[in-house]
């Protein structure tokens, strides 16, 4: 009897081609980026943007003769039981397992080519298993909001085997840089970045030591050590910084600033790069830009409902100064642009001067300062104010000229936004009138003052009530023990936000809008603690208020709000957070 032909199974490439997802010269590709990088064609595929993992793994499901699931809705969960194995099984394999039928495990995996895994597993669990496949990045997500992320920074060293090897003193960095995609330290590089931005880092720090380079994420407003990286490639690694970042490679004596633009998971991604030469070699940090960032809509910004209710009136007005004041990192630039967000119609025109443009709008005039050309604030500013705008934005008010050009702008008849460094906001009219502004033109142009700072929010998944809170940090706050009793939370840690016990942050506000006391106080050059006296009896709620606000609401920590806001009775005697 002659046997029955068996069936030519299909290539992955021959199955996408015929579904539609990719076109033959784009398998070619693929194949070359493959062979060249030691990955399998789907990986390539999707790294290079011509399809979706989830495509690859629908059509690898096919190729294998296995079920798919894309786990994308709540039919899909269905069955998926993590408490049946480990979770450090979970975690280190990716992998869901669901329910027993018939004494078999059904188990869903991303790799069908993984038959060392699929025997460890048998092994393991002593039954036998029953596979469908998922996406990778599916399997993942659903890990990390179920399980949590684990760590908020992961344990594991960045420097494999591979890039140790490969990275010596002796090799010639330049070749490396020119390898490619391929190359160890290219692919190092990439892995820092994307992990960082799927971590929710806001800045990567690259720091060279005496005998090693420390990598460091900000999560949060607070720096972790990601890693210790050998000082040996401390080289290489600079210089692929300074190709992707566009400045001098061989400079190393001067600061240098640069962009990186990158896609992450789907999203283009900018990066602003500063490089400053240091004693053991220069220091380079990333600041990562999210373009979502900015457009997370005013209510959650952090605003109250009155102060919401007040900054819509304020920038709705015809003219005037509107002032953001804060230290760096605050947030001012965010609540800047979330307010322009809103106020971007086509029959407004917006114009902004800023050094440097860190968010592209689409229906704004964004102008970059260059200092090295002569193009200063003040001059943008009178270039700006021939083109007829509605609304300017100015990145920072920094001395008389351009103060004197914005309080014109908005007596003339134009809305004028702008940032301050200033502790609080009253402190911002005495600040405008120590660097030489007449007293009478900043009371008389300023509608508002806004001071803001962030803070960390507390892990919704964790958080728990306070049973004991500290005496010492409610005096801080200047909250009764009584009243803190039941109200006041404190940080545990879990899964979701990296053990840390906080996720995310918002911020607090001081709210101040100019009445006729307080601008006649501004004329008379009076003391700051007298215009804030004056704002205070207008309704104005301080940085401290605002926070406790948030603190009995259970939104964050005493230890929080005492970071940035204390109580001035204990600040005078000198309490010790210690």
């Amino acid at each position: 009897m002659a046997k029955r032909p068996r069936k030519k199974r299909l290539k992955l490439g021959e199955i996408l081609i015929r579904e539609g997802v990719v076109a033959p010269e784009q398998i070619e590709k693929g194949v070359t980026i493959a062979s060249g990088s030691g990955k399998r064609l789907g990986e390539a595929l999707v790294e290079a943007g011509f399809c979706k993992e989830e495509q690859v793994a629908f059509a690898l499901a096919e190729q294998f003769g296995m079920e798919f699931n894309p786990l994308a809705s709540e039919g899909d969960l269905q069955g998926i039981d993590l408490t049946a194995i480990p979770d450090d099984i979970v975690r280190k394999h990716l992998i869901l397992p669901c329910g027993l039928s018939q004494g078999r495990r059904k188990l869903i995996i991303h790799d069908p080519m993984d038959l060392e895994l699929l025997d460890l597993l048998r092994f393991r669990l002593n039954v036998e298993l029953e596979t469908v496949l998922a996406a990778r990045g599916s399997i993942k997500a659903y890990i990390d909001d179920q399980l949590g992320g684990g760590s908020i920074v992961s344990e594991e060293s960045l420097v494999t085997e591979s890039i140790d090897v490969t990275v010596d003193r002796s090799v010639d960095t330049s070749v490396d840089i020119a390898e490619g995609d391929s190359a160890p330290v290219v692919r190092l590089v990439t892995k820092v970045i994307q992990e960082a931005v799927r971590g929710r880092a806001s800045d990567i720090h690259v720091e060279p030591m005496e005998d090693r380079v420390v990598l460091r994420y900000r999560v949060d407003g607070v720096c972790h050590v990601r890693d210790q990286l050998p000082k040996r490639m401390q080289s290489a690694l600079l210089a692929r910084l300074k190709l992707m970042a566009g400045v001098n490679i061989a400079e190393k004596r001067v600061p240098q600033d640069g962009r990186i633009k990158m896609r992450v998971d789907e999203d283009d991604i900018d990066f602003r790069v500063s490089i400053c030469p240091a004693y053991h070699g220069e220091s380079v940090v990333l600041r990562i830009l999210r373009p979502d960032s900015v457009r997370i809509g005013l209510p959650n910004l952090g605003f109250e409902a009155d102060h919401l209710e007040t900054f819509n009136r304020v920038i709705r007005r015809p003219n005037g100064i509107f002032l953001v004041t804060g230290p760096t990192g605050s947030g001012k630039t965010t609540t800047l642009y979330s307010a322009l967000d809103v106020l971007n119609r086509p029959d407004r025109k917006i114009i902004t001067a800023e050094d440097p443009v860190e968010y592209s709008f689409t229906g704004i005039n964004q102008c970059q300062v260059r200092e090295s050309i002569g193009l200063s604030f003040s001059s943008i500013l009178r270039s700006m104010l021939r083109q007829a705008p509605n609304i300017v934005l100015i990145g920072e008010i920094r001395d008389r000229e351009v103060a004197e050009i914005a309080i014109q702008a908005a007596l003339t008849g134009h809305l004028v936004f702008s940032t301050l460094h200033t502790n609080d906001a009253p402190s911002a009219i005495t600040r405008l009138i120590d660097m030489g502004v007449k007293p009478y033109l900043a009371a008389s142009s300023i509608q508002a003052i806004m001071a803001q700072r962030l803070i960390r929010l507390l892990c919704p998944a964790c958080k728990e009530v306070d049973p004991a809170p500290d005496p010492k940090v409610m005096q801080l706050v200047g909250i009764d023990l009584d009243e803190a009793t039941g109200k006041v939370h404190r940080a545990v840690g879990c899964g979701k936000c990296g053990r840390v016990g906080y996720r995310g942050r918002k911020a607090i506000f001081e709210f101040m809008q100019l009445n006729n006391e307080i601008r006649e106080l501004a004329f008379g050059r009076s003391s700051i603690s007298e215009i804030r006296a004056a704002a205070i009896r207008a309704g104005m709620r301080s940085l401290l208020d605002d926070g406790r606000v948030k603190l009995l609401r259970g939104d964050t920590t005493a230890e929080e709000v005492s970071r940035f806001a204390q109580a001035e009775l204990l600040v005078s005697s000198n309490v010790d957070m210690e």
